[in-house]
């Protein structure tokens, strides 16, 4: 049996129509933790997600930009492919033909981003809730493959929907090519402990994990809160 027959073991992803938006996604290293997954206090951070605020203030006045929603983290994956992000930042625009006209405003190119990804929706379930209360998940995967791992991500998005309970998912692909073959946004559908429970439970083992490591894709989480 092959790799990708394996994979299609879960119930099929709800998916709907992917959205027609153009996404930058900004990556910050403003004062990540070094070694524990949780994320302390910093006046550092606040510093940069006080400037964040400012300029997505004035992004938002820009007739090609729907929304530009400033996230701190809570807790980031320790791993040796975590991107540290500390702090991001998820500009959506009207189609993606608008990107490159707000990457020119004076505004985005006052950010200063450690990492900037220019992406299309390619997946969706449900829409994005992105008011403040809720807790969103924030997986970078990497592959060498990038084909085979939308394919892996197709094979195990049923179980997150039908097992972990998640309505509302956009994959975001990039571009351009770059350090990650999609960035998927999640916004959870309860607590951050419940969400976890569903994540130790040994069906996620056999479901997700282990055709993870049988399609050779990689991920690094980071857990944030939208300002």
């Amino acid at each position: 049996m092959t790799t990708d027959q394996r994979t299609h073991t879960n119930p099929p992803a709800p998916y709907v129509e992917v959205a027609p938006y153009g996404y930058l996604y900004l990556g910050f290293r403003a004062d990540p933790p070094r070694r524990v997954p949780f994320v302390p206090r910093s006046s550092r951070r606040r510093e940069v997600l006080r400037r964040c605020q400012d300029l997505t203030r004035q992004l938002q006045a820009l007739d090609e930009v729907v929304t530009a929603t400033v996230y701190r983290a809570v807790a980031i994956q320790p791993s040796s492919t975590s991107p540290r992000f500390d702090v991001i930042v998820l500009i959506e625009t009207t189609t993606p033909s608008a990107l490159e006209s707000v990457q020119e405003t004076q505004a985005f190119q006052q950010f200063g981003a450690d990492f900037v990804m220019a992406a299309r929706n390619i997946r969706r379930m449900g829409d994005i809730d992105r008011s403040p209360s809720g807790t969103f998940l924030f997986n970078h995967f990497t592959a060498d493959d990038a084909d085979r791992a939308l394919r892996y991500f197709d094979s195990v998005a049923g179980w997150f929907h039908h097992d972990a309970k998640v309505d509302d998912i956009a994959l975001l692909g990039p571009m351009e090519p770059g350090p990650y073959v999609f960035v998927n946004q999640v916004r959870l559908p309860g607590t951050l402990a419940a969400f976890v429970y569903h994540l130790l439970h040994p069906n996620f083992r056999r479901s997700v994990s282990a055709k993870m490591r049988a399609n050779r894709v990689g991920f690094a989480s980071i857990i944030c809160k939208p300002l």
